[in-house]
C-alpha cells in the first residue's frame, strides 16, 4: 500500500430502507400481541380454548421472523467508492459475506435500465463486464445515485485544470 492513499472523489453508502424504528417495532409487536390475546380470548369464550395457544404461537413466529429480517437488513450494505485510481464496489449481504469489485473509472459507463412494473436496474459496464449496483435501493434512490455517480465520473474523465498563466489579468 502506498504512503499516500488516493483521494476520495465520490462515495455512496447504500442500505436497505427500514421504515420502522425501534419504537415503531415495539408498537407493532404490542398491537400484534393485543390482537392475538383478543382473538384467543374470544375463541376461549366460545369453548375453543386450544385456539389461544395457536394464536400465541403464531404471534411469536411472526415477531421472531420480523426481528430476524430486521437484523439481516441491518447488515446489508453496498459502498460505491470513486478514487483517483479506481472505482470500487464493496458489498456486505444479509449473512455478513463480503464482496469487492474494482473497475477502471475512465472506462466505466453507467446505465439505468427501465423494467416495466419492477425497480430499474442500475448497471456499471466496462468492456465485457457488467456489474449491478444499488440493489438495495428503491426506484427514486437509484435515480439519485445514477445522477450523482454519472456527474462524478464525468468530472473524473473531464477534469478542469486551473492554470494561473491562462487567466485573464
Amino acid at each position: 500500500m502506498s504512503a499516500h492513499p488516493d483521494r476520495i472523489l465520490f462515495e455512496a453508502i447504500c442500505t436497505p430502507a427500514r421504515s420502522l424504528g425501534r419504537r415503531g417495532m415495539l408498537a407493532v409487536a404490542g398491537l400484534l400481541l393485543v390482537l392475538s390475546l383478543g382473538i384467543g380470548f374470544a375463541f376461549s369464550l366460545l369453548g375453543a380454548w386450544p385456539v389461544l395457544g395457536f394464536t400465541g404461537l403464531e404471534s411469536g413466529l411472526v415477531l421472531g421472523l420480523m426481528l430476524l429480517h430486521r437484523r439481516w437488513a441491518a447488515r446489508s450494505m453496498e459502498v460505491v467508492l470513486l478514487t483517483e485510481s479506481s472505482l470500487t464496489i464493496r458489498r456486505t449481504d444479509a449473512h455478513g459475506r463480503r464482496e469487492a469489485l474494482e473497475l477502471d473509472p475512465y472506462w466505466a459507463r453507467l446505465r439505468l435500465e427501465e423494467r416495466p412494473g419492477r425497480v430499474s436496474l442500475l448497471l456499471l459496464r466496462q468492456r465485457q463486464r457488467s456489474v449491478e449496483i444499488g440493489r438495495l435501493l428503491g426506484e427514486e434512490q437509484k435515480r439519485d445515485l445514477a445522477a450523482a455517480l454519472e456527474a462524478a465520473l464525468r468530472r473524473y474523465r473531464e477534469p478542469v485544470f486551473d492554470n494561473p498563466q491562462l487567466r485573464d489579468s
